[in-house]
């Protein structure tokens, strides 16, 4: 049995759409923690760019960084489509850009979201983000004035 964000408790018996909107719980509360224990050993975390992160070790490392970088990260889901262990989660991501310690309103950005979302034994064994990284590599490009 795994610990989901608030002491929300997911097991193997938990319904793959549970067990996703657990980890969407862990992230909008921004808990590493909470998230490695959603995730399989072998987890895999797929970014919108196809970049491959492999391991409960490394996306903690991974999530630990994203949510220095945007502390007010969250994820709001529309949608949820299910296909026997297989989840599709559509919405929106948003978050404001950490830019040395300041969070001003003009590093705020938003993009829709999907995620395609694997679910083996209670657990997320893939993450896998579609997302138009645009709209936060514009605010990380803009010189800080």
């Amino acid at each position: 049995m795994s610990v989901g964000p608030r002491g929300q408790q997911t097991s193997p018996d938990s319904g793959p759409k549970d067990v996703a909107l657990a980890f969407v719980k862990g992230i909008n509360a921004r808990s590493p923690t909470t998230l490695i224990a959603l995730m399989t050993d072998d987890h895999e975390f797929i970014d919108s760019l196809g970049t491959c992160i492999s391991g409960r070790e490394a996306m903690r490392t991974a999530w630990t960084g994203y949510f220095q970088l945007i502390p007010d990260y969250k994820l709001d889901v529309d949608e949820c489509l299910c296909f026997e262990n297989v989840v599709v989660l559509l919405g929106t991501a948003s978050g404001t850009y950490d830019r040395d310690g300041r969070l001003l309103p003009e590093d705020r950005w938003q993009t829709p979201l999907a995620v395609r979302t694997e679910i083996r034994g209670g657990r997320v064994a893939r993450w896998q983000v579609f997302a138009d990284n645009e709209p936060l590599r514009q605010v990380m490009g803009r010189s800080d004035t």
